[in-house]
């Protein structure tokens, strides 16, 4: 038996209102929530038109023109606007009856490669019990038709099994949320022996270290430890009469281990370094779960990958935004400080999740609104934009000699002689009594 998924109502209005506009197809992604007995899909995105197709020449309907670069390349852009718990579910398209055929091929072909693409940006590791089903959406313009199969993205050679397409109403209204604030001032050494200082893979590899710290962590929820099994509402009083289902909101804390355990080897590297890379400031993170009986290990979880991917995310963005914006690097290495781009949250159209953006200092609203559109097909008030998080930093740091190395240096160098003088005495003086002791003996044996 297929796969269930679970479709947010307004979802089926969007793609019918995308339906009469097709000219000959639209492609989007589908965003939500897996669990082990359904997913959950809370909006679907249009790939964003590209200029040049709209001077296309009218011809005969065809997918050769299919952008399947543009198309993983927004599913990255909007893979950095979700928080915890939400991800890119599949793919879907609207398209004329001449296209069914070769458009279930298409998006067969989209689903692995926008999992390719999102895969080699993850610093975790899906677990082995985790989902690894996407839904390839087929939806056709004429009749309105909806055929829903899903591919085992793990499984390269995975054929089409069907899944059920259900709507309901008010899909997230009482769905779970955790926060919490993590302080991050993570240290990255810069090795002499990399090239041209290649800061983002340093920064890469530094993170990757840091990420297996916030997995090994331990997670109070609401100040408690709770068994991983355990129902994340165990012990919650359950609403009664006609209060409306709202969402619940669990504050959270995360205490990163300092040391390794008494069980655990390790091994201490000693390297040349040119300098190093500092991270510094406090991160707002966010998930969302479904209120399915979700356990607490899939809470603490979405939590996990958001803390991870939100830094992961933003370094990435300053790294595009120097190449964008700077001149190349100087082959001078020096020191250098940049600002992180910050966190918002912005609430989604008919639903209590929010998603998330980053924005630079001097980036105006506007521009903020305009991305919303073009990523996610969403008008954004200004009003509704919310600062998560006050300014965090990148500092590159070369290794300079200060006055206290200096200072260092001489008087390590002034030790150095006296010990070569103290040393040389006692040489002089163990020659002397050799030769002292040799006279002596000629003496007496005349």
């Amino acid at each position: 038996m297929g796969r269930t998924y679970i479709v947010e109502e307004g979802i089926g209005q969007y793609l019918a209102e995308l339906s009469t506009k097709v000219k000959p197809y639209v492609t989007g992604l589908l965003i939500g929530q897996c669990s082990p007995q359904r997913d959950y899909v809370i909006r679907a995105v249009r790939t964003p038109p590209k200029e040049q197709q709209q001077e296309e020449s009218v011809g005969p309907p065809k997918l050769a023109s299919l952008d399947e670069e543009w198309i993983t390349t927004h599913a990255t852009q909007v893979s950095r606007m979700l928080p915890g718990g939400l991800l890119v579910l599949g793919v879907f398209m609207v398209a004329t009856p001449e296209l069914a055929k070769e458009g279930q091929n298409a998006l067969r072909k989209l689903i692995f490669s926008v999992e390719k693409s999102l895969s080699k940006r993850r610093l975790w590791k899906p677990a082995e019990e985790e989902v690894s089903d996407r839904a390839a959406l087929q939806i056709c313009s004429a009749t309105k038709k909806v055929v829903c199969r899903t591919y085992d993205v793990q499984d390269p050679k995975s054929s089409a099994k069907p899944a059920d397409w259900k709507y309901q109403s008010a899909l997230t209204a009482s769905w779970l949320a955790l926060g919490c604030t993590v302080n991050v001032n993570i240290h990255i050494p810069l090795l002499a022996t990399s090239p041209n200082h290649d800061l983002e893979k340093n920064t890469k590899n530094g993170l990757n270290r840091w990420s297996k710290q916030i997995e090994d962590s331990v997670f109070l929820i609401n100040g408690q430890v709770k068994d991983e099994d355990t129902e994340l509402l165990e012990g919650q009083k359950k609403l009664r009469g006609n209060t409306q289902p709202s969402m619940k909101f669990s504050d959270v804390k995360v205490l990163t281990q300092l040391c390794q355990g008494a069980s655990a080897r390790s091994t201490a590297t000693v390297q040349v370094c040119s300098g190093s890379i500092n991270l510094r400031g406090a991160v707002k993170c966010r998930a969302y779960v479904h209120n399915n009986k979700p356990k607490v290990k899939e809470a603490i979880q979405a939590l996990k990958r958001d803390i991870i991917n939100t830094l992961s995310d933003r370094c990435e963005i300053l790294f595009e935004d120097l190449i964008l914006n700077e001149e190349p690097q100087k082959k001078n290495f020096e020191r250098d400080s940049h600002v992180l781009p910050q966190r918002l949250f912005v609430p989604v159209a008919g639903s209590s999740v929010m998603l998330s953006d980053y924005k630079f200092g001097d980036e105006a609203a506007g521009e903020i609104q305009e991305r919303f559109v073009e990523m996610l097909d969403q008008p954004v008030q200004a009003e509704d934009i919310h600062i998560a998080e006050d300014i965090s930093t990148v500092d590159i740091c070369p290794v300079t000699a200060t006055p206290s190395d200096m200072e260092q240096a001489q008087l390590t160098k002034a030790t150095l002689l006296l010990k070569l003088q103290q040393n040389m005495g006692l040489v002089v003086a163990a020659a002397v009594a050799v030769l002292a002791s040799i006279f002596s003996f000629n003496y007496f044996s005349d």
